[in-house]
């Protein structure tokens, strides 16, 4: 039984070493990936968490012949002519890459399936993918309300012409998920991104991916995907996740807070994940960073400075810098950050929400967050009420806000079992290394 809150020790030192869990959205995409390609493929170090395990599930709902000898490996056997189950009716949580990429992926193979989540996934939108399927001659019908999940898919209408258009400023998903779908289809398709693409790194990361399965997206001008005709997946025998990038910001930023050097492995120079770019961040902020191949160490002192930055390529990173921003004497500027709106809660909402509570002033627009820290905050004598974090069901406010302990006053995070979609051993790992 998850608990329901958790109160953290006040935090004076982070120190150590970690090795992070694998990359969530590399897990997804290399899951998905073997599946559709021919031949059989030994994955290592996937991620063991709740949205790796909706991915396994609805594979296996569509037949495909997963075996998993030991945890975090698993061996696959591909289906790239067709899923060997023509129907199913699919539970995909609150997974946003699951549940975007399999919509594109049965909808250009055909077949009949329902796909649904939580109440939440059900708000997310997915409007701009299901218009450029419908487009590619897929049918896609949204049971509810249009624009969004749940779905209902059935058997392609014709073949995709040689252009695919999607807008691109909501989610990179969307274009993440046309790109595995065509290079399961056979290619011959150009995806033209309307609008500007956010989060790019994710997109760059999908491309490297599908390349490794054998299929060579090109990029003849921005923003413009050329998969080639005849493209078909094919299995590169075996395949090591990355640790995750976006979880090494947590411990990166205790680094930066509690003079480190804290070390993290698993994820270094040379990654696929974007996120490492949280490094830059953490020296605007003051800190220093190194990084080696598979590993990341940050070290640091109070005050920080305060920042100004754009955040597109990094959004999910960003919120750590949110929290961050309270150790600065002055305010911070987090740009660029509108797909916060649309992620597991309304993130921008949620976190201006959370960082009052801790006595911050904060203005919130549709794509940014000034953050103002209280007088002192980050010097202040501890003591004061207890301040209760809620987490909206949503594990990166629960990971992020843990960085609060830092400060003044004592800290409790409401539901921290929510950590289970990304990181079920995070609050462990965070013991591990602060004091």
């Amino acid at each position: 039984m998850k608990p329901d809150w958790l109160d953290l020790p006040p935090a004076t030192t982070a120190r150590g070493n970690i090795r992070l869990p694998g990359s969530k959205s590399i897990s997804n995409r290399v899951l998905l990936l073997a599946a559709l390609a021919e031949g059989r493929t030994t994955l290592r170090g996937v991620l063991a968490a709740d949205d790796t395990e909706v991915m396994v599930q609805a594979l296996r709902g569509l037949g495909v012949s997963l075996h998993s000898p030991a945890e975090g490996h698993w061996d696959i056997v591909g289906a790239p002519d067709g899923f060997p189950a023509p129907e199913a009716q699919l539970f995909l949580g609150n997974a946003g890459t699951a549940f975007r990429s399999l919509t594109a992926v049965l909808a250009l193979r055909g077949g009949s399936y329902r796909l649904h989540g939580v109440p939440r996934m059900h708000e997310r939108p997915i409007g701009d993918l299901v218009e450029a399927l419908r487009a590619a001659g897929a049918q896609v019908t949204c049971l509810e309300n249009e624009g969004f999940p749940p779905l209902q898919i059935g058997a392609r209408a014709r073949a995709p012409g040689s252009v695919v258009r999607v807008r691109g400023n909501v989610s990179s998903q969307y274009l993440t998920a046309l790109l595995i779908a065509m290079a399961a289809s056979g290619g011959g398709v150009r995806i033209a991104v309307e609008g500007e693409l956010v989060s790019r790194p994710y997109v760059d990361m999908t491309i490297a991916l599908i390349r490794r399965f054998g299929v060579d997206v090109g990029e003849p001008e921005r923003n413009h995907f050329d998969v080639p005709a005849g493209a078909r997946l094919r299995s590169p025998g075996a395949l090591e996740v990355e640790a995750d990038a976006s979880s090494a910001s947590y411990f990166l930023a205790a680094g930066l807070l509690g003079g480190g050097p804290v070390r993290v492995e698993g994820v270094g120079r040379g990654s696929l994940q974007g996120d490492v770019a949280f490094a830059n961040v953490i020296e605007a902020l003051g800190g220093r960073v190194v990084m080696g191949d598979g590993w990341m160490e940050s070290s640091g002192q109070r005050p920080l400075r305060a920042i100004d930055l754009d955040m597109v390529a990094i959004p999910d990173a960003a919120m750590t810098a949110a929290v961050l921003a309270l150790f600065a004497p002055t305010p911070s500027v987090l740009r660029n950050i509108g797909s916060w709106r649309v992620k597991e809660t309304d993130r921008i909402l949620a976190m201006a929400t959370e960082l009052r509570k801790l006595g911050a002033t904060v203005a919130e627009g549709t794509d940014f967050l000034r953050v103002e820290p209280p007088a002192g905050w980050g010097d202040a004598p501890r003591g004061g009420p207890r301040v209760a974090i809620d987490t909206y069901d949503d594990h990166r406010m629960a990971m992020c806000f843990a960085l609060a302990a830092f400060g003044p006053q004592p800290v409790r995070i409401n539901d921290p079992g929510c950590v289970s979609k990304t990181f079920p051993g995070f609050f462990e790992a965070w013991r591990s290394i602060v004091r």
